[in-house]
């Protein structure tokens, strides 16, 4: 084909082309579509319909259409506001019933598993009804809270709703056939077979020894109680359970039925269960669990069980940075007062500077090297045991690191920090030398490697060949560290606690 036959056909293949490729930019943009239509999940119900997005909206709402009985309404779930929380707590709501909410309002206060937080509602609307109210305990998350609804007309439709309501509308509907009944009942009758079995032969009860302490002081009849242990051993377990199922109280009726009994003793047998309570009420005190003490018992216990602890001691002479602080605190005036604690935060973090294999975390599959010194300070709160968190004191001075402490100490004891206050950090601190502890070891606060338990400042003697008597007094403070041995070695965790004695023996160091 010539050159001039190819230019005058050019422009019938471009029209070609370009037809061919309109369909496939049209199937393109309704591909687009279509996907725009699917960022929603439509769940049928009847008699309503609901609306739940794929992504995890940060106060965890459910959006759902009117019914027959109910308008348009969202109904809000207890949010995770923080990484490990499960459950919470409803503090105080700052919203009444009837109120306008705008996004950024702060709808409740929720007491997670380590502070009091606000829970910022970031859609718009009307407060229609509150379903857990202030105190409410122990909610899981997504439980229902409240309800939410666009039209201010429509709060009064929601006076009688319910909580049963609620939950009915945020659960998917349950398949119509279930087989499964009838094959248990088919099963009912061969249990009391199998627990006939378990009794034992002769009258004689199995039961562990602290099984029959607890009987005994709790004035149970073990023949009353069923064993779940090897052939029907009764455990601590069965005796918890069986208590807790308040059957001690018809202990006494069922031993005055007894045929064999005599009736003399019947009135015996049922005062003995009624004085048990008494001895109880009178002898100890249950305090419910707060989240915060749930959690710190379930971390501690997997750090104790689960981190390989290694424990290295070291003592430091504090006459110089007890002269320094002395000095420093005189020349501010009262502007500021700095306390040994802020000389040991800043002495740890220019030591985890020089050994940074301590200022590390333990992340299952690699070791996590942290560049900054954000050390956890543990502090003492009536909830329980909290740890903010003083970002970068490597590269603070003194003064900020004293302003920060009491700021974050203050504010953890009032429940009022935020979940990036206390969540992370790189190493920990406790101090107990105010209390009189000359040593204590501490447990690693998972995933640091180390911690580095304070205690306090003593006078003590030591040989001094310069002196007259051949020896002195210095003040003396023993510190221990615990290291996680899967990330520092005995060798490392001595090189730091060396570094952080050089910074305290000579403080000035630490202003450099």
């Amino acid at each position: 084909m010539s050159a001039a036959n190819k230019t005058a056909q050019l422009p019938r293949l471009l029209s070609r082309a370009t037809k061919l490729a309109t369909p496939a930019t049209a199937r393109l943009a309704a591909i687009r579509a279509s996907a725009r239509q699917f960022s929603t999940v439509r769940v049928s119900a009847t008699p309503s319909v609901r609306v739940q997005q794929r992504y995890a909206k940060p106060n965890r709402a459910l959006r759902q259409y009117s019914s027959k009985s109910y308008p348009d309404h969202q109904i809000v779930g207890m949010p995770a506001l923080s990484p490990t929380m499960t459950q919470g707590n409803v503090g105080q709501w700052q919203k009444s019933v009837g109120d306008k909410i705008e996004p950024g309002d702060v709808l409740v206060e929720i007491e997670t598993d380590k502070a009091q937080m606000d829970f910022e509602f970031q859609e718009e609307g009307y407060l229609a009804k509150i379903l857990a109210p202030t105190g409410t305990k122990d909610l899981s998350i997504d439980s229902p809270v409240a309800i939410i609804v666009e039209d201010e007309a429509d709060v009064a439709a929601f006076a009688d709703y319910t909580l049963d309501a609620a939950k009915s509308e945020a659960k998917p509907a349950e398949p119509a056939a279930q087989p499964a009944p009838p094959a248990q009942a088919e099963s009912a009758p061969a249990t009391p077979a199998a627990e006939t079995k378990q009794e034992p032969s002769g009258g004689r009860v199995f039961a562990s020894p602290l099984a029959k302490t607890m009987a005994k002081e709790k004035a149970i009849d073990l023949k009353q109680v069923k064993g779940s242990g090897p052939r029907g051993r009764i455990v601590k377990a069965d005796i918890e359970s069986y208590v807790a199922s308040g059957a001690t109280a018809k202990a006494a009726p069922a031993a005055a039925a007894a045929p064999e009994a005599p009736a003399a003793k019947a009135p015996a047998a049922a005062k003995a269960p009624a004085a048990a309570p008494a001895a109880t009420s009178a002898g100890f005190t249950d305090i419910p669990l707060t989240n915060m003490r749930k959690v710190i018992a379930e971390r501690l216990t997997v750090a104790k069980s689960t981190v390989p602890h290694y424990y290295l001691t070291q003592n430091i002479t504090m006459d110089n940075v007890m002269k320094l602080r002395k000095s420093l605190n005189e020349a501010a005036n009262g502007v500021y007062k700095l306390s040994l604690n802020d000389f040991i935060i800043k002495a740890a973090a220019s030591a985890l500077r020089d050994v940074p294999e301590v200022n590390s975390s333990w992340q299952g599959e690699f070791i996590r090297q942290h560049h900054h010194a954000d050390i956890a300070v543990a502090a003492a709160t009536p909830a329980g045991l909290i740890t903010p968190i003083v970002k970068t004191c490597d590269a603070k001075g003194l003064k900020s690191i004293s302003s920060e402490v009491r700021d974050l100490v203050a504010r953890a004891r009032a429940n009022k920090l935020k979940p990036e206050e206390f969540q992370g950090g790189s190493f920990t601190i406790s101090n107990l030398g105010m209390f009189g502890i000359s040593s204590f070891s501490a447990i690693i606060n998972p995933p640091h490697a180390a911690i580095l338990s304070v205690g306090t400042t003593e006078t003590r003697l030591v040989l001094d060949e310069s002196s007259e008597k051949g020896f002195k007094a210095v003040e003396n403070m023993s510190v221990q560290l615990s290291a996680d041995h899967r990330v520092a070695d005995g060798a490392v965790g001595a090189q730091f606690l060396k570094a952080f004695k050089g910074y305290l023996e000579n403080p000035l160091t630490l202003l450099l």
